[in-house]
C-alpha cells in the first residue's frame, strides 16, 4: 500500500457529469491546494480557484477543512473539526484514493458545486514527506 502521508500540492483537477461527460475545469481551470496528512492522524486541507482576477460576476470557489484521518489503502476518511463550511463540521469526508504517474488521485462523492451534480477528481504531487 502507497502512504498518503505527506504534504501534496493540488496540480490538476477535472469534473465530469453524471453520463461520464467532461465539465468545465474546477477552480477556473487554476486549481491551486494544499493537502497535509500527518502521521499522528492528523490533516488539513485547502483549495481554491488560483486565478489572478475573477471575471466580472464570478466566484472565487474555496474550501478548507482539517480533522483526525484514516486511510484503509482504498478510502481516506477525514472527521471534520473545523471547516470553512461549518455544515461539514462533524461529519466524514470520505475521499476514494488510487496514484496514477506519481499522482494521488482524490475522488470525493458527487455533489453539486452551484450548478449540476458533478463527479471530481483532484490531483495532488507530494512536495514534502511530513
Amino acid at each position: 500500500m502507497t502512504s498518503v502521508i505527506g504534504t501534496w500540492r493540488l496540480v490538476r483537477a477535472i469534473a465530469r457529469d453524471g453520463n461520464g461527460n467532461a465539465l468545465p475545469a474546477p477552480y477556473g481551470g487554476y486549481p491551486t491546494g494544499r493537502v497535509v496528512l500527518g502521521a499522528d492522524g492528523r490533516m488539513m486541507a485547502v483549495t481554491c480557484d488560483g486565478r489572478r482576477e475573477i471575471p466580472d460576476g464570478g466566484k472565487r470557489e474555496y474550501s478548507s477543512y482539517c480533522g483526525n484521518h484514516s486511510f484503509d489503502g482504498k478510502q481516506l476518511v477525514t472527521r471534520v473539526d473545523a471547516a470553512s463550511d461549518p455544515s461539514r463540521i462533524g461529519s466524514d469526508q470520505v475521499r476514494d484514493v488510487r496514484f496514477e504517474d506519481g499522482l494521488m488521485v482524490l475522488r470525493p462523492p458527487a455533489r453539486t458545486y452551484g450548478g449540476p451534480v458533478e463527479q471530481r477528481e483532484l490531483y495532488w504531487e507530494k512536495i514534502a514527506d511530513v
